[in-house]
């Protein structure tokens, strides 16, 4: 885990730990509808969308914004019709990404994908070769200046949180999926403010790159898909060497 965490630490201090506030949006809004599509627009008796409902509060996403996702996807406005795709991928050094997709035509993200893998040394993988080394988890990231450390674990682990990691001034809060919206839901009512929040693959072990090259690739190859308007999110077990210095 303290290899994610890395990651994470690096890519804020590169500018570029989510994409503009826009694309979030739409990313989260594409969620909601085919979450209102697949189980109906009551978020009481929709598990998936309330979630999903969760997720865009976090972000701070409008609440008409919510709403005309949700008659989207339950037929009240007309719309696109979203196709959830996971896509298992290899990068440089033996790295596995995970790429989470949202698309209303297949046909056209498959060789988006496959293009910015070839392009930076990356290929797709057979289905589970990688989805092996991840498990699915909730992931809550928050700045450390808001609540003490003994203060958040009496908080979140009350409201069934697996784990807390602290790294470099961050807040990392590890929830099964199940759990996810109780901790979620707790630390929104505290007054937190979440950095970032949502259900991912979290890698198992990472694997961790040395080569100053070969990291930069890597790390460019997940901004690239990461700035692909169909992908939802881009998971990776990738941990930069201690001795590797970036430009």
């Amino acid at each position: 885990m303290s290899g994610h965490s890395k990651w994470a630490t690096i890519r804020r201090k590169k500018g570029a730990i989510d994409a503009k506030r826009g694309a979030i949006f739409t990313r989260i809004a594409k969620e909601i509808s085919v979450a209102a599509k697949e189980g109906g627009g009551d978020q009481e008796g929709n598990p998936r969308l309330r979630l999903a409902v969760t997720k865009a509060k976090a972000a701070n996403m409008p609440k008409d914004n919510i709403e005309r996702a949700i008659k989207k996807g339950t037929g009240g406005l007309e719309g696109m019709v979203y196709e959830e795709c996971l896509y298992e991928c290899y990068a440089l050094g033996g790295v596995a990404i995970m790429v989470d997709v949202l698309t209303d035509k297949k046909s056209r993200t498959t060789p988006e994908i496959k293009s910015i893998l070839t392009k930076l040394g990356g290929s797709l993988a057979n289905a589970g070769a990688v989805s092996r080394l991840f498990e699915r988890k909730g992931q809550i990231t928050l700045k450390a200046d808001q609540i003490s450390e003994e203060a958040l674990f009496d908080l979140a682990l009350g409201a069934g949180a697996e784990d807390i990691q602290v790294n470099d001034g961050m807040y990392t809060v590890i929830t099964a999926p199940a759990e996810y919206e109780a901790v979620q839901s707790a630390l929104s009512t505290k007054g937190l403010n979440m950095e970032e929040s949502e259900i991912k693959y979290i890698p198992m072990t990472t694997v961790e790159v040395n080569d100053k090259e070969t990291a930069e690739k890597v790390m460019k190859l997940i901004d690239n898909l990461e700035a692909n308007d169909d992908v939802q999110g881009v998971s990776s077990n990738f941990e930069l060497g201690d001795g590797v210095e970036l430009d």
